[in-house]
């Protein structure tokens, strides 16, 4: 992909947008919530604690993707979304790759990790190619959808 994308902190307007993205299919577990329920349950972006942690994605004016990126103890965790009309088009990675040039600015030498489902080979692979590993065995967990098991990925930052 030769397009630089721009990006931001989330806005309200794509919030919402974001809540009505639809994954078809196994990925329908990616489907979010309204945002009207979102904001109620105080979920993700909707809860104002949190939302400093997000920034969107664009090619142009299109909305591709988000991430979410909160800073622990010892590391940075890397959540991501990428909008259903652009999975395995490339911007998973760009946007990673983005992420990883801000998290190197905020959080020098602290390591990135993410959590993928284990049967989202997808994810994985894209994940893999923006310079993630998986690391460790697998993890069972609660999410609030239901239990999973998931990988463990992580990115040394610079």
């Amino acid at each position: 992909m030769e397009t630089e994308l721009s990006y931001h902190p989330i806005k309200e307007d794509e919030k919402q947008a974001i809540c009505e993205w639809v994954y078809d299919g196994e990925y329908s577990i990616y489907n979010l919530p309204s945002y009207e329920e979102m904001k109620e349950k105080n979920l993700g972006f909707a809860n104002p604690q949190k939302e400093k942690n997000f920034y969107t994605y664009f090619d142009n004016d299109t909305l591709v993707g988000f991430t979410n990126i909160l800073e622990e103890e010892t590391e940075v965790f890397i959540g991501i979304g990428v909008n259903p009309d652009f999975c395995s088009k490339g911007y998973g990675q760009k946007i990673l790759e983005i992420t990883s040039q801000i998290c190197a600015q905020k959080y020098p030498g602290k390591p990135l990790y993410l959590e993928v489902r284990t049967w989202n080979e997808r994810a994985v692979r894209c994940y893999q190619k923006a310079g993630f590993v998986i690391d460790g065995d697998v993890i069972e967990q609660e999410t609030y959808i239901g239990r999973s098991t998931f990988y463990r990925m992580i990115k040394k930052n610079i």
